[in-house]
Formats: structure tokens, C-alpha cells, sequence
């Protein structure tokens, strides 16, 4: 099952499920964290829109944490000269940093001018988790989206500390749906891209990640308790403008696609300009 949120006029984010290619409101005043609490179903709105045609939410509005993770692909490691670390290495974006599909995402260039890409796969956690070991693990997941870790890398290397560099305002697109977690076969076997204006940048795929999801969720559970609607962003690939030679950084205009198999395509456009 996909479910997605859109902006409904006056209602606000409506939840809604993608059907044969074609978004189906829900007669539900609650989101993503209110449908894992319910008990049943709630019935479509008699409505089908066109996907093309709506602005997109995050599909999840309002998770407890995002924790992200650095340096989880072997090749992201290599790239970075780095060494393989010994557990996951694990820092924070702040709620307020979640974007939509096809939302721009924006900054300052008088705070920063070295912003980057980073595709992700993104976990949304379904249920309280604490002390989780990993072969039951996947079990505690409702599903899984696209994630772009966007990062104003002159903030992050130069604060010693990842958090405001990761955390600006529109730095954590997310989507376009949510696939549940019944319809991945195998979450470490999935390819995943990063285009910049139609380039590809990067290329790989789940299987190369060093901390497995399961092994993800288990280690994070052991250290904090693990809510519904959490997000873990489980590491980029190779490819992000940082380490190229010379380094390439994004651009006002540039458009960004994620794409993961089984999951979808994550677009968003840069804009040069503060956040409203």
C-alpha cells in the first residue's frame, strides 16, 4: 500500500492512498502517526486526483526524531577517505527541515553556498521499539520512502558537528508516497539514484550499505526508544558534490531526483533565497 499527504485548501495535509496512478483522499482528519494508532480502515472521500496536479506534504508530518546516519555505504566511505566505522554514525536533522515532493528546497546563500545532495532511503518506524534485536527488527517498520539529505557542507565541517548543517529549513525532502513495509520483498536489495539536472550523480544500490536497516533499527533501539512515525535516513551512496574533483555544489534552479526502486522518484528544485 502507498499512502501520501497533500495540501486539501483549507483543510490543510490531507492523507491519501495511490491507487492504479492515481492519489485517493481519505475520509480522515488525522495523519500518517493517527492511521498507525487507528484500528481499521478509513474509507476514501470519493475523490481521485490526477498526482500531477496536487502540491505535496511529506508523508509523514510530524515525526518525534529523524535520525540519520553517516557513512553507511562502503563507496560513500571510500570517496570520503574515511575508515569504515566501527558502529553507525549517528547525528539528527530537526522536524523542521521536512519538505515535500516537488517543494523547493531553499537557503541563504549569506549562510551558505556549498549545499549538496545526498540520496537516501528513508525508514518510518510503526511502533514503539526498545533493546530490538536485529531478526526482528523489519518488523517494527510501516514502511518506506525517498529521502535527500541536503546539506550545507561549509556548516557542517566547519561547526565540528553535523546538526545545523543538516537541519535548515526544507533540508530533509521526503517522499513522494510511503510504500509499507509488507510490499518491500527485500530492503537491502534496492537500486538507488541521484540526478542533478538530469545527470546522474549517483548510483547504487541498499546491498552496499554497511549497517544493514535491521541492524540499524536494533543498534538505535539499544541506545533510545524508538516512537510510530520516526525517521532513520540509513546513509547516501557514492557521488555527492563534495568529494568530486573539483567539487560541485548546487545551484539556484537546479532540480534534484532521488529515485529508489520499489519506492519511487523524490523531485525538488533549488532555490537561492530564504525560506518564507
Amino acid at each position: 500500500m502507498r499512502y501520501a499527504r497533500f495540501y486539501d485548501g483549507a483543510h490543510g495535509a490531507r492523507l491519501a492512498r495511490l491507487v492504479n496512478e492515481r492519489l485517493v483522499p481519505l475520509d480522515f482528519a488525522g495523519d500518517l502517526l493517527d492511521l498507525m494508532a487507528g484500528t481499521r480502515m478509513p474509507p476514501p472521500d470519493g475523490r481521485e486526483l490526477d498526482p500531477a496536479t496536487v502540491t505535496w506534504a511529506p508523508p509523514v508530518g510530524r515525526p518525534g526524531k529523524i535520525i540519520a546516519i553517516g557513512l553507511n555505504y562502503r563507496d560513500h566511505v571510500t570517496e570520503s577517505k574515511g575508515g569504515i566505522p566501527e558502529r553507525p554514525l549517528v547525528f539528527a536533522k530537526f522536524p523542521s527541515s521536512l519538505c515535500g515532493h516537488r517543494q523547493p528546497v531553499c537557503w541563504d546563500p549569506a549562510l551558505t553556498t556549498k549545499v549538496d545532495f545526498e540520496a537516501e532511503l528513508a525508514v518510518v518506524i510503526g511502533r514503539r521499539v526498545r533493546s530490538c534485536a536485529p531478526a526482528a527488527a523489519l518488523e517494527t517498520v510501516f514502511g518506506y520512502t525517498c529521502a535527500n539529505d541536503v546539506s550545507a557542507r561549509d556548516l557542517q565541517f566547519g561547526d565540528g558537528q553535523w546538526v545545523r548543517g543538516k537541519s535548515l529549513d526544507t533540508f530533509c525532502p521526503l517522499g513522494p508516497w510511503l510504500v509499507t513495509a509488507d510490499e518491500v520483498a527485500e530492503v537491502q536489495d534496492l537500486a538507488i539514484t541521484c540526478r542533478i539536472n538530469g545527470e546522474l550523480m549517483q548510483e547504487s544500490t541498499t546491498a552496499n550499505m554497511i549497517f544493514p536497516v535491521a541492524e540499524l533499527i536494533a543498534f538505535l533501539s539499544r541506545n533510545f526508544t524508538l516512537f510510530p512515525g520516526d525517521v532513520i535516513l540509513t546513509g547516501t551512496p557514492s557521488g555527492v558534490g563534495a568529494f568530486r574533483e573539483p567539487s560541485i555544489y548546487l545551484r539556484d534552479g537546479d532540480h534534484m531526483e532521488v529515485a529508489i526502486a520499489g519506492i519511487g522518484g523524490l523531485e525538488n528544485t533549488c532555490r537561492m533565497t530564504p525560506c518564507p
